[in-house]
């Protein structure tokens, strides 16, 4: 089965169409362009601001005119993560979903449902016959998953509304009515390179097999970090004795949790047993560390020839250092919503420049902005410990939850009467646009809420058909009962 041919046809019809339109983060420029033609087809009114993001505005329908005008927000950019055996382009390719017990799917890519179900939920709305609602704009935001770029920049005049929907949560069931702020924190090390010493035992060591995840949404479930583990193993191979590093790559994204890293490594010729035990060791006690679903985890060690030059042996002691110390996971727990992570910090990824510069980039979120900036010293304290140049981002405000919000009391109440039960009312640890929406038009009332998507950036992430379904219903009748003017 494709996925063009499940129910309900109009929000997956569009979805398919919206996989085949590559939208890397920052090369947005063809699903606007999709977007834009979109309307010009459907005869509706749109714009576009200086940051590519889009609306598309709609009339209210017969006898829904005097009701508060809803903004259905999603953002049309996606995370492009694969896995390392499989060829793709992201700025060329479409993504090659399927169907599996109740699942659509990418082959070894993320799938893009993060958030091109939102995407193709408010095109539903704006073109579906027989939706009941009052008047309508759709703003679609470019460059949400590294940094919220296009909600920062938005043309506030986007935001004339008085109900905001963002269609980018990832558990139905769920409203959420709050998100962490956060910000990113880079080292940059710098080193010289140095001639490699003769009679040394070269090999690649590699770290993958790790589910990934979510930084903010799944940062609590204490999922195997490849960037910890490399660092992990580099020092206690440093331990026995010197080590060199020509090459070392991990991660890719601020807000994935890193699934892969490596590094080209030599050690004295006397240490290559050491070397072999040591990754031996350290692969039985991550197995017995890490949770179930991350113990696919593969340390391996394949010899190599030897490079012509290396790290030199201060950038080395301090990189490998640096990683080992950063902390990684989460920091706090909230006190106000028992069970939600207040604070956390992500080792997200290691990058070398062809200038001579090593950059880690790590990203740092909390709910209370005081355990933010804390969070941030401290991981900025440790690179300057490292020698390491410190830059830090201005980073994004968190969303307040306001449980007495009148969408949210009158979206209770539908859920209730439709599936006989409230829904849960969370704040969550992942950051949201919301925050800077909020900043923008203060007056806004906002709720967000989704189908589920399990793995979202990482090739693991999936869509569930059955929660599309009734997320559609769902969204159709709260249009229905959205308060009037």
């Amino acid at each position: 089965m494709e996925i063009k041919e499940l129910n309900p046809s109009a929000v997956w019809n569009l979805f398919d169409k919206i996989t085949a339109v590559p939208r890397p983060s920052r090369k947005e420029g063809k699903i606007v362009q999709f977007l834009l033609d979109f309307a010009k087809e459907h005869h509706l009114d749109a714009q576009k601001d200086g940051a590519d993001n889009v609306i598309i505005r709609k009339p209210a329908t017969s006898g829904y005119e005097n009701r508060k005008t809803v903004i259905l927000q999603s953002h049309v950019d996606m995370v492009c993560e694969k896995n390392s055996d499989v060829t793709f382009d992201f700025e060329n390719d479409p993504i090659q979903t399927y169907v599996e017990d109740g699942w659509v799917k990418a082959r070894g890519t993320t799938l893009g449902g993060d958030d091109g179900i939102g995407v193709a939920a408010a095109l539903a709305i704006l073109t579906t016959p027989g939706v009941e609602h009052g008047p309508i704009t759709a703003l679609f935001t470019t460059d949400e998953e590294t940094g919220l770029n296009g909600a920062n920049n938005l043309n506030p005049e986007f935001l004339k509304g008085g109900i905001l929907l963002n269609l980018d949560s990832e558990e139905w069931g769920e409203f959420c009515i709050g998100c962490a702020g956060g910000k990113h924190t880079r080292g940059v090390f710098t080193y010289r390179w140095e001639p490699s010493p003769s009679k040394y035992f070269w090999f690649e060591v590699k770290i993958s097999g790790l589910k990934g995840g979510h930084s903010g949404s799944d940062i609590h479930k204490e999922l195997g970090n490849a960037n910890k583990i490399l660092a992990r193993y580099l020092y206690n191979i440093m331990q026995k004795g010197t080590i060199f590093i020509s090459e070392i790559d991990g991660g890719n994204l601020h807000n994935a949790i890193a699934r892969e890293a490596r590094a080209t490594v030599g050690v004295p010729v006397t240490l290559k047993e050491e070397a072999v035990a040591q990754l031996n060791i350290l692969q039985a006690n991550i197995l017995t560390e890490l949770p179930a679903e991350d113990r696919n985890v593969q340390l391996q060690m394949n010899s190599t020839n030897q490079p012509p030059q290396i790290f030199d042996k201060k950038a080395t002691t301090d990189l490998i250092l640096a990683l080992y110390a950063l902390p990684h996971g989460v920091i706090g727990w909230s006190h106000d919503m028992p069970g939600t992570v207040e604070t956390s910090t992500n080792l997200a990824s290691v990058k070398m420049q062809d200038n001579q510069k090593i950059v880690v980039t790590t990203s740092q979120r909390s709910s209370t902005a005081s355990a933010k900036d804390d969070i941030v010293t401290q991981v900025g304290i440790v690179f300057r410990l490292a020698s390491a140049e410190v830059q830090t981002t201005d980073g994004y405000p968190g969303w307040k939850p306001d449980p007495q919000s009148p969408i949210l009391l009158a979206s209770k109440e539908t859920y209730k009467k439709m599936y006989g039960q409230y829904p849960e009312i969370i704040s969550i640890h992942a950051g949201l646009e919301c925050g800077l929406f909020k900043e923008k038009n203060p007056a806004l009332d906002m709720m967000s809420f989704g189908p589920t998507i399990m793995g979202a950036h990482s090739p693991e992430e999936r869509l569930e058909i059955e929660t599309v379904s009734k997320w559609w219903d769902l969204l159709k009748a709260v249009l229905k009962d959205v308060p009037k003017v």
